[in-house]
């Protein structure tokens, strides 16, 4: 076998050997504090990374872009998610190949203890880096840093501090490894800082290029000319509700998600696999009548294939 090949293979599990106490440990520690209240609350925190809200906000950054005093804060925003995205699910996953710990940690009655006592929630992919992490780092990075950049310090302090809460959510949750969100920090931490600067350097070529300066749909609210307060309350206040609404739109089905009615992935050879199948994607079909995740899928689809081929 090729070594790169068998090296990308291994890797997931190279990972959990290396961080196995300190993944133990940390499971632990969110086990032991396990009660409703935190549960609700990990399920609040971990929606600022859920995909149902994360791919809504790259909308929000092409609207920002569009008025001259927000474009820094929508270009940060876009290219933020976009570099974290790449770099989580096209580079590092399929890279690493790493099992979630709901599949792997079977035999562990303690750790299946805290799994069903979080939800039983699941995902349909590999577990490194945390895609949940590296998306409530990326935003909140670049968002703090444009807030930072103008002067507003206090207020660029709180985003962090949710993604932090976000990372913490994972681990409570049972979804990943403390290892699989610290790495999703650094991965968001650099493309938050990443999308930031490349925002600094597009927002100065617009001020150079005269017809790409003068983009400004601000310029479209004339009767609000002599009254500038009540204009720019009003657009904060609608950029506010429009997140608010795409949180709430997240948050609200994550409240009933996972538990033992939830449709999980048919595979059961290593592992009875707990991924959420994906059941309702037209991409990833029925198999045999059998619903799997989105990497069992690829599997079992690969061999029908294959053995059609042959036959």
């Amino acid at each position: 076998m090729n070594p790169i090949l068998l090296a990308a293979v291994t890797l997931g599990d190279k990972i959990n050997d290396a961080f196995y106490g300190f993944d133990m440990w940390a499971f632990h520690f969110f086990g032991s504090i396990q009660n409703g209240f935190f549960t609700v609350l990990a399920k609040f925190f971990t929606t600022f990374g859920d995909e149902a809200f994360v791919i809504p906000m790259v909308i929000v950054g092409v609207v920002l872009c569009f008025f001259k005093k927000t474009r820094k804060y929508g270009f940060a925003l876009i290219f933020a998610i976009v570099i974290g995205t790449l770099v989580t699910n096209i580079v590092v996953k399929p890279m690493a190949l790493r099992i979630r710990p709901y599949n792997t940690l079977q035999d562990n009655a303690d750790y299946w203890a805290w799994y069903l006592g979080a939800g039983q929630l699941s995902e349909s992919d590999y577990s490194f880096p945390s895609g949940h992490t590296t998306a409530a780092f990326e935003i909140a990075v670049s968002m703090a840093l444009v807030l930072r950049s103008e002067g507003k310090k206090k207020l660029s302090c709180i985003l962090p501090v949710i993604a932090v809460c976000t990372l913490g959510s994972r681990v409570y949750l049972m979804v990943h490894y403390a290892s699989d969100v610290l790495c999703g920090l650094v991965v968001g931490t650099i493309a938050g800082v990443c999308g930031y600067f490349i925002s600094v350097l597009i927002c100065k070529i617009f001020e150079k290029v005269k017809f790409l300066d003068a983009i400004d749909v601000d310029k479209l609210f004339k009767k609000f000319d002599e009254k500038q307060k009540p204009k720019y309350i009003i657009n904060k206040c609608a950029i506010c509700l429009a997140v608010a609404a795409l949180f709430c739109v997240a948050f609200i089905p994550s409240l009933t998600e996972g538990g033992e009615d939830a449709i999980r992935c048919s595979y059961n050879e290593e592992y009875d696999c707990q991924n959420e199948a994906r059941h309702e994607d037209e991409k990833y079909p029925a198999i045999d009548g059998k619903e799997y995740c989105k990497m069992h899928w690829k599997e079992k689809n690969a061999e029908v294939n294959g053995d059609q081929a042959e036959e």
